[in-house]
């Protein structure tokens, strides 16, 4: 009463239901073992190469005479994604309340603290942007939440003789 009726109806199954699987297990270790497939990242073999050989420390060279972020700017690109919300136990941006114990240890202490990383927040010196533009940046979300802090200024810089 249920669906072989025949002995070689069973013959068949019973032959199906080993040889279907031994293939797929087959099949999935060829396509596991096969060299064929490149490396995982490794789309471009390469750049892949390159970045694997290339010296441990290299030069930069940036545009000195760029003209410097606002503290606004900076804090824009750099600051939004955490302080915006508060994120990772950052005081949120404009919140009195959170920025005032750190207002109170002064610039130096605030400074330093963006420059090194404090908490979740990494080092911000030392990347793209000038300690002076991380500078503005911290006294920008301070006055934002209260803070009385001076913006710092630029060196002045002797121009270049011939």
């Amino acid at each position: 009463t249920g669906p072989v009726k025949t002995p070689k109806q069973l013959l068949l199954a019973v032959l199906y239901s080993f040889v279907v699987p031994v293939f797929a297990i087959i099949a999935l270790v060829y396509f596991v073992t096969a060299d064929k497939k490149p490396a995982e990242g490794a789309a471009n073999p390469e750049k892949a190469l390159a970045a694997r050989i290339q010296k441990v420390g290299v030069v930069e060279i940036r545009d000195a005479n760029r003209p410097l972020k606002s503290g606004e700017e900076v804090y824009k690109g750099q600051c939004t994604a955490c302080h915006a919300a508060g994120a990772a136990g950052a005081p949120k941006f404009g919140d009195p309340a959170a920025w005032a114990p750190r207002i109170k240890t002064g610039y130096e202490a605030l400074l330093t603290s963006a420059l090194k990383g404090k908490g979740a927040m990494g080092a911000q010196g030392g990347g793209d942007l000038e300690n002076l533009e991380i500078g503005r940046a911290v006294v920008y979300m301070s006055n934002a939440a209260g803070g009385k802090l001076e913006e710092p200024k630029a060196l002045a810089v002797a121009p270049a003789t011939k």
